[in-house]
């Protein structure tokens, strides 16, 4: 084996050039920083000849392209020798082959990783950070060659079938629209983000969905950067104690214990907050902290909060790097956060804000999103909260639908749910408050403000669809 391994280029480049099922199966993973030389000159004419000419090349083929490589002499020399070696098929059988390929490829991309993490350490790579190098070695690590060919059409319409038929596993809201455009709440493996400008309710929406996932006995993760971990927790025991959250300081010790004791007694799941610095942790941090809770407390989230997106950081880029714009960093953010819902199996919940335009804009869109346009490019559910003074005093909010890959956004575009700030609750609206929410009579954007409720005619002319 370790005669095999150290001449495994040999077999590979001979194997390129003689076996059409190999060729086919492993040249999609190999990088030309694999080989050197003119090992990699051979390589190099072989993956140009099969991608202009889709078949293998012969022997006196690529002696011939040789004569129109530009290098020195004794390079072309010490090349040709190779095309020599390797113009006959080896012994080597094909299947041990690819597997003892997929193990080269792996060491190659471990070694090129950690060449690039040294690089990083000592500032020579100056687009990435030191947080960068625990994606990068991961992604080395998982090199594999995939087995999967795809989904053929006919021959796997049963597997299609299961699948169309199978529950998936959701976290539910306890607000009746939500889980109608979601079709019974967040699937794990996503990213879910809401749009609001400052003081509508972003934190405020995130510690009631928190609330609610409690009382469903579920796990909840909320990570703070915005708040102090107190903050959070104060907000979150005005919802479950049902008390306006000024009172909560003037409780008396055995009237707050005794309400704790009662929320225990209900049954809820377990809540870890956990505040960092604004702008100074990463989706690397969150991954540190979820499998130091899952060692020292056995505790697995089921669903994820992080208030919110934008003050994060990422951990791939530099958020001053000369080349980085906001577009760029955000979206990184985004993907960052999303590839760890995927990984965790959970979904993800945060937020972001409204551009200065989008602030006094009663009707809030995709375009109003700050800093980077990026961020609905990655979300899988995003939703806009729109108040005004006029919905402020019926106790309500907007809630519009920005995108929506669960459900056909066009479904309830629009509604309206109940907020009581003081409780930090939100809860659904009577069904007269939805009339006249519609895409055909939207929400005035200019003139009267429409109240929702009420038996009064409603302006809707002017707001975008």
């Amino acid at each position: 084996m370790a005669d095999l391994r150290n001449d495994l280029s040999t077999h590979i480049l001979s194997h390129l050039l003689n076996n059409d099922e190999y060729c086919r199966r492993v040249i999609p993973y190999l990088q030309p920083s694999y080989f050197e030389g003119p090992s990699k000159i051979t390589f190099d004419m072989i993956v140009g000849f099969v991608a202009k000419h889709n078949k293998l090349p012969t022997g006196k083929v690529l002696q011939l392209e040789l004569q129109k490589v530009n290098a020195d002499s004794d390079l072309l020399t010490a090349t040709s020798v190779v095309l020599d070696e390797i113009s006959n098929k080896t012994d080597v059988d094909t299947a041990y082959l690819i597997k003892e390929t997929e193990k080269w490829c792996r060491d190659k991309a471990i070694y090129a990783a950690i060449m690039e993490s040294i690089q990083i350490i000592d500032g020579a790579n100056k687009e990435f950070n030191d947080d960068a190098i625990p994606g990068i070695l991961s992604k080395a690590l998982g090199v594999n060659f995939d087995q999967a060919i795809g989904h053929d059409y006919i021959d796997d319409s049963d597997e299609r079938f299961e699948f169309y038929n199978r529950v998936e596993e959701r976290v539910p809201f306890d607000l009746e629209y939500f889980n109608k455009i979601t079709k019974g709440g967040l699937p794990n493996k996503t990213l879910n983000i809401c749009l609001a400008g400052t003081g509508v309710g972003k934190s405020l929406f995130m510690c009631h969905m928190a609330s609610a996932a409690l009382k469903e006995n579920r796990n909840v993760l909320y990570i703070t950067m915005e708040m102090a971990e107190e903050r959070i927790a104060e907000r979150i025991d005005a919802n479950l104690m049902d008390v306006p959250i000024e009172q909560l300081e003037t409780l008396p010790k055995n009237v707050f214990e005794g309400k704790i004791a009662k929320i225990a007694k209900a049954g809820v799941g377990k809540l870890i907050v956990k505040e960092y610095p604004t702008g100074a942790a990463n989706v690397g941090h969150f991954r540190a902290l979820l499998n130091e809770l899952k060692l020292k407390k056995t505790f697995a989230p089921d669903i994820i909060f992080v208030d919110y997106l934008n003050i994060c950081s990422s951990s791939r880029m530099k958020a001053m790097g000369g080349s980085i714009n906001s577009y760029t960093y955000i979206k990184a953010i985004a993907e960052e956060l999303r590839g760890l819902a995927v990984e965790f199996n959970v979904p993800v919940v945060s937020a972001t804000q409204t551009t200065r335009s989008g602030f006094s804009n009663s009707d809030v869109g995709l375009e109003d999103t700050s800093e980077s346009f990026g961020l609905p490019a990655t979300a899988d559910l995003m939703f806009a909260l729109i108040s005004t003074e006029e919905m402020e005093e019926l106790g309500q909010v907007m809630v519009k639908q920005l995108k929506n890959r669960y459900n056909d956004p066009t479904k309830h575009k629009r509604f309206v749910i109940g907020i009581d700030r003081s409780r930090m609750k939100l809860y659904d609206a009577e069904e007269s408050a939805q009339q006249n929410i519609t895409k055909d009579a939207p929400m005035a954007d200019t003139g009267p403000i429409a109240t929702w409720g009420d038996n009064e005619r409603k302006d809707f002319s002017n707001f975008k669809i």
